[in-house]
């Protein structure tokens, strides 16, 4: 896993986001869209007294789709059980964490395009007829063995959802696109982080913070936390716009969000492929990165704001990064 500062992905160092997730749709910042047509949903299930039909979230890491899956438990008044795709390695796996569930109670499945092929096909009959069909035992021993399951919902979450099945999508009756924050939803989440964990940050800090949080909550919570400790230790505990420039340019945090990485990652592009277009493999390997890492962690948000553009023969780099790394273009 990447454990740069600016990752989108979970570290260890975020369980203290716990304490500060909303837990209501009405507390939850951004996804207006989304949180409308969930409202709505929910609203219904409740009315007509029957589950949540089950929802598929999906989007870059750190929008705040285990959140969701929470908020969903929790407006539905039910319990949230909570697994992951690589941890379903065999059909007594997902026999144990289904048979666990009561009725109307919410099913989060982290990573779900990750559940082997077999397992998924047992799903199935789990998400249409809340039923499970297993097979134990080997060879002439071996029989098949019915489980009925009480109705439930499951929310499944991805950030990969071209790699699902087309019968696995097609059993979700609701799919939500989680999108990149924008700079006054962030400002907002730093505000509310602020009184959570009783921190004084003044709006210009709060929008400096926005500014360099890539997009992303998760992102945004983990910088406020190290602002913080500048707040701390070189004032009086209250982040102003000094502080967090100061904290944000030694975390060596740019105003568009980039870090170390993503200028090794530009660089090598214009350095050693005259700015493109190049392979998504070539990069990799110039970088010493995994493949699925450039382009489920760095490349979604240099996409977003214009660095890098994909062709039908590779990455270019942008005028924009030229401009912004402060480099003559070499390729037009």
């Amino acid at each position: 896993m990447d454990n740069r500062l600016l990752t989108p992905e979970s570290l260890k160092e975020d369980s203290f986001d716990n304490t500060i997730r909303p837990q209501t749709l009405q507390e939850y910042i951004g996804q207006s869209e989304n949180k409308e047509n969930l409202s709505i949903f929910i609203k219904a299930a409740k009315m007509r007294g029957e589950p949540l039909d089950h929802v598929l979230l999906y989007g870059p890491p750190g929008l705040g789709k285990t959140t969701l899956a929470g908020i969903i438990a929790n407006e539905l008044g039910v319990n949230l059980k909570t697994t992951s795709g690589p941890a379903i390695e065999k059909s007594g796996d997902l026999a144990a964490v289904l048979s666990s569930l009561e009725e109307g109670d919410v099913l989060f499945i982290d990573e779900i395009h990750r559940i082997p092929r077999f397992i998924e096909e047992i799903l199935y009959s789990a998400m249409e007829d809340y039923t499970l069909d297993i097979i134990v035992g080997a060879d002439s021993s071996s029989r098949s063995i019915k489980i009925d399951l009480p109705p439930f919902t499951l929310v499944g979450a991805t950030t990969r959802a071209g790699d699902l099945t087309s019968p696995l999508r097609d059993r979700f009756g609701i799919t939500c696109k989680l999108n990149y924050y924008n700079q006054e939803e962030l400002k907002n989440i730093a505000l509310r982080t602020s009184k959570v964990l009783d921190c004084n940050i003044d709006l210009d800090a709060a929008e400096e913070l926005a500014m360099r949080s890539r997009g992303t909550p998760r992102i945004c919570n983990r910088l406020f936390r190290r602002v913080r400790d500048y707040a701390l230790v070189m004032g009086d505990g209250k982040i102003d716009l000094s502080i967090a420039r100061i904290a944000l340019d030694k975390l060596r945090v740019d105003r568009l969000g980039l870090d170390d990485t993503d200028y090794h990652l530009l660089k090598s592009i214009i350095d050693k492929f005259n700015g493109g277009p190049v392979g998504i493999e070539a990069i990799a390997s110039s970088i010493g990165e995994e493949q699925s890492t450039i382009e489920d962690v760095y490349e979604p948000y240099l996409l977003q704001i214009g660095l890098i553009k994909r062709t039908s023969r590779g990455r270019v780099v942008t005028e924009k990064a030229y401009e912004h790394l402060g480099l003559p273009i070499k390729n037009s």
